[in-house]
């Protein structure tokens, strides 16, 4: 998850991205939400990469909007966003990064990286997931997929486990959105600024801090 970051001393810049996320998106007519917040929290100054061999998510949702909070220097700031969502998904090979520049002590730059799901057996999983999403390159299969329809829509009131917007959040209900029974990603690279989830299991979790400036691609 994105932690906040606020003025202070350098250290504090170092945001440790502890949870990973991964995109299933379709990069179709994405309708900006105005004045919405991606999440609950305020997110962090700095964004994050991910990369996966796969990704496969049920009950996809995408919608417009706007994340918002404090750059690295405690200045406002906000970032527009394709936010998608899964009611559950499995991610296999996932590496997650941040790099934090100018660090004291001579330390200098520091990338921090996480992986999980190292075996195809035994993935990534998550349920109630949410992506607040400013880049993706991947090459995508959707099953039973509707674009343009109503973000207040998303939801199906008839199938219990659809989902909609993500909850205690704002979003324009008339905006442009998507949704699809199936999404499935392959060569996943995905730049983003915060995730909410559920539950996530990490399985074969590797954390290391790196010097340099060494993100997962």
């Amino acid at each position: 998850m994105s932690s906040q970051v606020r003025g202070g001393t350098r250290w504090k810049r170092f945001a440790l991205v502890m949870v990973p996320s991964v995109a299933a998106t379709a990069a179709v007519g994405i309708g900006l939400a105005q004045g919405a917040l991606a999440a609950s929290f305020s997110v962090s100054g700095q964004s994050f990469k991910v990369t996966a061999d796969s990704l496969v998510g049920h009950n996809f949702v995408q919608y417009g909007s706007v994340a918002t909070g404090m750059d690295p220097q405690g200045e406002n700031g906000a970032h527009a966003v394709a936010v998608s969502g899964f009611s559950d998904a499995t991610i296999t090979k996932m590496c997650q990064s941040v790099v934090t520049p100018n660090l004291p002590f001579g330390l200098g730059t520091v990338t921090l990286r996480l992986t999980a799901g190292t075996n195809p057996d035994k993935p990534v999983e998550a349920t109630n997931l949410y992506l607040d999403i400013a880049e993706l390159n991947a090459d995508a299969e959707f099953e039973h997929i509707d674009i343009g329809v109503a973000a207040g829509s998303l939801k199906n009131p008839n199938d219990p486990k659809s989902i909609g917007i993500q909850p205690r959040t704002q979003a324009n209900p008339n905006g442009f959105a998507q949704r699809a029974e199936t999404a499935k990603l392959t060569n996943v690279q995905q730049t983003a600024w915060a995730t909410t989830a559920g539950t996530f299991k990490l399985s074969n979790l590797s954390l290391r801090l790196k010097s340099g400036n060494k993100p997962c691609y």
